[in-house]
């Protein structure tokens, strides 16, 4: 199979990831291996290449954003059979024993391994998994669509579980990307009036297009106050100013990965018992409730499609900011 591959951590303008010719994987006991039609390009998968992660697996194939067809499945397995649709996250597997596996916190398990960083991804024709952690993709969502609902679609809605918000409530989505494209469509879904903050006319513009209750910049003023908020570029600068239009109580999510300095200078801010709450990884509840929804609702993605053979050239323009929403890469048919 054909596979880009990463030996050596760099910039990825050195364009450090390697088109290589490897065996197709073999299925041990247990497991499914999956045709891959496409993968999503992921800024974490930047990370990984250049350094900021440190790198877990060498050689490395790097891609979290898997969606495909099973191609054969290994003894003892019941919940796959070949030609189902099949959906791959971040999350690859778990002790399944720790007091976080037990407690339904899997997401913070010490022992977790994770695609394309602890084992190979999906930028390759195909990849291997264990079934418990691959998802069921309905027929409705084409699946080069469905790509990008595999990391920034459940993360997101992590993020929105994390807020606790219910009908009625009010959320305010602070930068307007992917990931808050897909909040506010199950959040309208459920109920939650929708208000996204963002400095692009051109995302302002997305948001209403997508039935936002309200869509402003940082300096406009917003009438009441929200009951929670959502923060996703990594803009700690943003924090004080959504802690102060949060209600008594609210609840202020930061869903970035990392986060610049924060400074919270009033503590006016924070009283009254307003909280801040990081976002760590997903659970696979988390995945399976919202492709329910997503399904259900037939949710809205934007996406470039680009070459397999283009992925370093897509690399290098998706951490430039130069891809129109969501990047996939398509493999295979």
């Amino acid at each position: 199979m054909k596979a880009w591959v990463l030996e050596k951590q760099a910039t990825i303008e050195t364009r450090p990831l390697l088109l290589q010719e490897l065996p197709i994987p073999q299925i041990e006991k247990g497991k499914i291996r999956v045709k891959v039609h496409a993968c999503g390009v992921c800024r974490t998968d930047i990370h990984v290449a250049e350094g900021d992660l440190p790198l877990r697996k060498s050689p490395l194939i790097l891609g979290h954003e898997i969606v495909g067809v099973v191609d054969e499945v290994g003894k003892e397995v019941t919940k796959f059979k070949v030609g189902d649709r099949a959906g791959i996250a971040w999350l690859n597997s778990t002790c399944g024993n720790c007091k976080f596996c037990q407690s339904g916190r899997e997401n913070l398990c010490p022992e977790a391994k994770f695609t394309g960083w602890d084992v190979d991804g999906g930028y390759a024709e195909y990849v291997t998994v264990s079934p418990d952690f691959t998802y069921h993709l309905e027929e409705n969502l084409s699946l080069v669509e469905t790509a990008p609902l595999m990391c920034p679609g459940i993360a997101g809605y992590r993020a929105l579980k994390l807020s606790e918000t219910k009908r009625g409530d009010k959320l305010g989505l602070y930068g307007f990307g992917p990931a808050a494209s897909y909040v506010l469509q199950v959040a309208k879904y459920l109920g939650i009036e929708t208000y996204a903050i963002t400095r692009s006319q051109k995302n302002k513009d997305w948001a209403t297009g997508l039935g936002a209750d309200w869509v402003g910049g940082y300096q406009d003023k917003i009438h009441g106050k929200f009951d929670a908020g959502i923060i996703f570029p990594p803009a700690g600068n943003l924090v004080e100013l959504a802690l102060s239009q949060l209600n008594s109580g609210g609840k202020l999510i930061l869903a970035a990965v990392y986060m610049t300095p924060i400074e919270v200078k009033d503590y006016n801010h924070l009283w009254m018992e307003r909280s801040i709450k990081s976002l760590a990884n997903i659970t696979r509840d988390d995945g399976k409730e919202f492709l329910e929804i997503a399904a259900k609702i037939g949710i809205k993605t934007e996406i470039e499609v680009f070459p397999f053979d283009e992925l370093p050239d897509v690399l290098i323009l998706a951490k430039g900011g130069k891809v129109r929403r969501n990047a996939v890469i398509k493999i295979g048919d």
